[in-house]
């Protein structure tokens, strides 16, 4: 029966692993981690560094420092022009790698998907003016709700539809414009993809109207109402956050890494969350989610899947075998840093009865107390996005934007980790023994 198992998820890994639009929004993603973090610092130095209005700790009251508000406007500059820009990134990543998997690399490619999602935006906004009783339109502009992280499934969904339907039009060469040979070669290629081009962003933009037209919603409320929230709502509740790490560390002891396969699957909402928390945040409001992507690095994925943090002190603490030991020391400064295949495949962990338990019961564990301890408000929100290589303790601060119940939280949540860990080292002390016998 393990072995049913094991091959079933091994086929299900592999597909979901190299279905292209998976592959894509996780490469997308990746590539864009740079701009998330920026972004998600420059709110946190425009708060507790520049702010001298902040209800919080802030550098910038000190005696003397009151000259680093100078600063506040550039931040926010930054800020505005990554986060607040996220969804308009993330369609152009998207729109590029799934044009590689298709072998079609023309700069085009981008911008025809980017085209495509912009003519499902409103280009107008209401917004209320004193004195006046109704709220006045604003037209020939783009709300930020289609241009941030709240915009990013209509987006993702556009990128991966506009650059499919490009690319068919496109290999079918059945609308290729011909023209003679004297005629360079960049002006050629560009009327050989004219019909494609208007043909995808028309059929995008008139399919938005069409939708509108009968459903009398737009695409993206429709999204967001049918996919969006419903999703957001089991990914952010504690419940169906716990199944998908939980079969994340499943992938992952039988060899496959599971974040790399589900990540495409969460990554969107996860990402959200921890920007929405950001946004309020900055607008001097109370965060909203506390499951999102910071929350992940922090107290999900603290050295790795497994939270083997807790692996390496339990060996050191109390395994009697050598390799074991050897293996453990050499893992301590990759784990600092949130590395850990070192532990998985060196141990190992992957394929090994003894230790898959706790591997999967750790995370889960710690999830739920840190959970907890946010609801009671001994832990502060995750609300900044923190590269996820940042060393336990000072990822707590960072993200948490200088909760110190965090770092304790996050600290106790090694310990948990560590006590899960225990007994299956001591079990695995009785095998050297065996081991002897055997030889």
């Amino acid at each position: 029966m393990g072995d049913f198992l094991t091959e079933k998820l091994l086929v299900i890994a592999s597909k979901m692993s190299s279905q292209r639009h998976m592959v894509a929004i996780k490469n997308a993603f990746t590539a864009l981690l740079p701009i998330i973090i920026t972004g998600a610092f420059c709110v946190l130095f425009a708060n507790v560094v520049c702010s001298t209005t902040t209800t919080g700790i802030s550098l910038a009251k000190l005696p003397g420092m009151a000259w680093l508000s100078n600063f506040t406007d550039m931040f926010n500059a930054a800020y505005y022009a990554s986060l607040n820009f996220l969804t308009v990134l993330a369609v152009i990543l998207i729109a590029i790698e799934l044009g590689k998997v298709l072998n079609h690399k023309e700069t085009i490619v981008p911008i025809v998907a980017l085209s495509s999602y912009i003519s499902l935006c409103d280009t107008f906004l209401k917004t209320s003016v004193e004195g006046l009783a109704d709220p006045v339109t604003i037209v020939n502009v783009l709300p930020r709700a289609f241009t941030n992280a709240q915009g990013l499934f209509l987006g993702m969904i556009t990128a991966l539809v506009a650059t499919e339907i490009y690319v068919k039009i496109v290999d079918s060469r059945k609308l290729e414009i011909k023209m003679p040979d004297t005629v360079p070669t960049n002006v050629s290629h560009s009327f050989n993809i004219l019909f494609p081009s208007v043909i995808t962003i028309l059929l995008i933009s008139g399919f938005g109207l069409l939708f509108k037209t009968v459903f009398g919603m737009t695409l993206y409320d429709a999204i967001g109402t049918m996919i969006q929230t419903p999703l957001r709502g089991v990914l952010t509740g504690l419940p169906g956050y716990l199944l998908i790490f939980a079969l994340s560390c499943v992938f992952w002891v039988i060899g496959i890494h599971g974040t790399q396969v589900l990540k495409p699957v969460y990554q969107a909402t996860m990402l959200e969350a921890v920007l929405a928390n950001t946004e309020l945040v900055n607008a001097g409001q109370a965060p909203k989610y506390i499951l999102n992507e910071a929350f992940i690095s922090v107290f999900t994925t603290m050295s790795g899947a497994g939270i083997t943090i807790g692996l390496i002190i339990a060996i050191l603490i109390a395994s009697k075998r050598d390799d074991f030991k050897a293996i453990a020391k050499l893992s301590v400064a990759p784990g600092l840093f949130n590395i850990n295949e070192t532990m998985t495949f060196g141990l190992p962990i992957v394929l090994n009865p003894l230790f898959m338990i706790p591997f999967i019961l750790a995370p889960i564990l710690t999830a739920s107390f840190a959970y907890f301890m946010t609801v009671i408000g001994f832990c502060g929100y995750m609300v900044y996005a923190v590269p996820w290589t940042t060393p336990p303790l000072l990822i707590a601060w960072l993200a948490s934007g200088g909760s110190m119940g965090a770092v304790i939280t996050q600290a106790i949540c090694i310990v948990i980790s560590t006590l899960v860990y225990l007994p299956f080292v001591f079990a695995s002390n009785r095998t050297i023994n065996q081991e002897a016998v055997s030889e």
